[in-house]
């Protein structure tokens, strides 16, 4: 069953219960209040009749006799009765000695059960039918002074007014229910329709995305931001996302399988040239393996960074232990010292600071900057490393006085696989992966990494962790942030 179906049926179910609840109660209401009209009018005659009688009822003699003798007057029924109440006086007995007009030659005829009620000085009413017309009857003593019952008044009213009456509510209560409910029918169906229509419109559209492949098209959003004009909004933030996302894996598989197939087509050159006897002589041989085994050593380290992204992606903990920073400082200067290749490595201000981390990890995104500054770097050019704190936070500053780089190139700066130069960065050798990597661990230990650049001036890598512990030493402030640049180079 369709969400429109349902709707619709909720809409039309809703308003059956609304109209029928109103219809009955409406219904009653008003059968109430004509029942109570037709009783209040019989009770009036009868109190009417009474007071006429009272002149004959104070005497304590047979009031019939008084009136045979002419000594009262008795007023005939037809003044008390009307179109549709009849009008009865009775004896003791039951015998009818007055009657209106309109009864004709016929006579009312009361159950017993109710005139021995009326006996006992009760008034009683009931409900009768005579020839096929239901009357409202009403039967009450005549009493003397005394208080004995000597006779009865007995009224009936007609109810085919009042049947009629409802009998006409009834039937315009159930064409105004139909009516209605056929008009929340079509239109809740309606309104539906045009409610789930831009709902429609964004399964229609992805569903088309999904046969055509094609993340570039977007929804069209209503005038008026609802919650159907939000959906819209989300589901075209989520496509670009998507495509965004689909984007970067096709260029993460494409700069995958560039980066591997240089190596193996290396390798797989001296192989051949190998296996041909090109290389007799051993020096030669020797230069063949040795190149062999640094792509073979290129392609070791990329896919280590590759592992290591994905393991990251997955969520995967590291494991951190308590980690004197300024000694693992020290660590990446000596080593770094071998590969500075004329340019000068500068050891700056240096606090002692303990964190919690993971050593090896920390230590790769130290080498990873450090080797950036170096490559691009001239040679007669410096590049600092420094380690400052405060109250909450370690600071690990790289600088250098390199070639710096473009603004418009930080927005990707932490890509995978991005390169601001990608021919300097291969023939540097590098696999693009070295700031995605540093910024994945630097994450993970719940810290942040800051860049300031100027182009031709150099670049500042700061990578900000969370302070665990610090010894007692003098706190040099970190440089004040300038042009936020940055340098992706590995």
């Amino acid at each position: 069953m369709s969400i429109r179906l349902r709707l619709t049926l909720w809409y039309v179910g809703l308003l059956a219960l609304l109209l029928i609840v109103f219809g009955a109660a409406l219904y009653a209401t008003v059968a109430i209040t004509s029942y109570q009209e037709v009783d209040r009018q019989l009770l009036q005659r009868a109190n009417d009749i009474q007071a006429s009688l009272a002149t004959a009822l104070m005497l304590q003699e047979d009031p019939w006799e008084v009136f045979r003798r002419g000594g009262v007057y008795l007023p005939d029924a037809d003044v008390f009765a009307t179109a549709e109440i009849f009008v009865q006086l009775a004896r003791i007995d039951g015998s009818v000695f007055n009657h209106s007009a309109n009864l004709g030659n016929q006579q009312l005829i009361f159950p017993q059960e109710q005139l021995e009620r009326a006996r006992r000085g009760e008034a009683v009413l009931s409900d009768f039918t005579v020839n096929g017309t239901r009357l409202r009857a009403f039967v009450s003593p005549i009493t003397t002074r005394a208080g004995a019952v000597v006779g009865f008044i007995q009224l009936a009213q007609s109810m085919r007014t009042v049947d009629n009456t409802l009998r006409g509510l009834g039937t315009l209560i159930v064409i105004i229910i139909a009516a209605g409910l056929a008009t929340a029918t079509i239109g809740g169906w309606i309104i539906a329709g045009n409610i789930l229509s831009p709902i429609d419109r964004v399964t229609l559209t992805a569903q088309n995305i999904t046969r055509a492949r094609d993340l570039g098209r977007r929804i069209g959003t209503p005038k008026t931001m609802d919650e159907i004009g939000r959906l819209a909004l989300t589901f075209n933030e989520m496509l670009a996302r998507i495509e965004e996302l689909f984007r970067v894996q096709q260029r993460f598989v494409a700069d995958v399988s560039h980066e591997l197939r240089s190596p193996l087509t290396a390798v797989r050159g001296n192989l051949d040239l190998l296996k041909r006897g090109a290389a007799d002589d051993p020096a030669e041989r020797a230069q063949m393996i040795e190149a062999m085994d640094s792509e073979i050593a290129r392609m070791s380290r990329m896919v280590s960074d590759l592992l290591l992204l994905a393991r990251q992606d997955a969520g995967i903990p590291i494991v951190k232990h308590p980690l004197e920073l300024d000694t693992l400082l020290l660590e990446v200067y000596r080593q770094a010292q071998l590969t500075a290749r004329g340019v000068k490595l500068v050891l700056g201000p240096e606090d002692q600071a303990i964190i919690n981390g993971d050593r090896d990890r920390l230590k790769q995104v130290l080498l990873n900057l450090v080797d950036n500054a170096i490559k691009y770097t001239p040679q007669g050019g410096q590049v600092t490393l420094g380690l400052t704190k405060d109250d909450a936070w370690v600071q690990i500053f790289v600088r250098d006085t390199g070639i710096g780089i473009a603004e418009d190139h930080i927005p990707n700066l932490f890509d995978r696989f991005y390169r601001v130069d990608k021919a300097r960065s291969r023939d540097a050798g590098g696999t693009g992966l070295g700031l995605a990597i540093a910024k994945s661990v630097i994450d993970a230990h719940n810290g942040k990494i800051q860049v300031e650049s100027k182009v031709g001036q150099g670049s500042t890598f700061t990578v900000w962790l969370p302070l665990t512990e610090t010894k007692n030493a003098p706190t040099v402030a970190a440089p004040a942030p300038t042009t936020r640049l940055a340098l992706n180079e590995n």
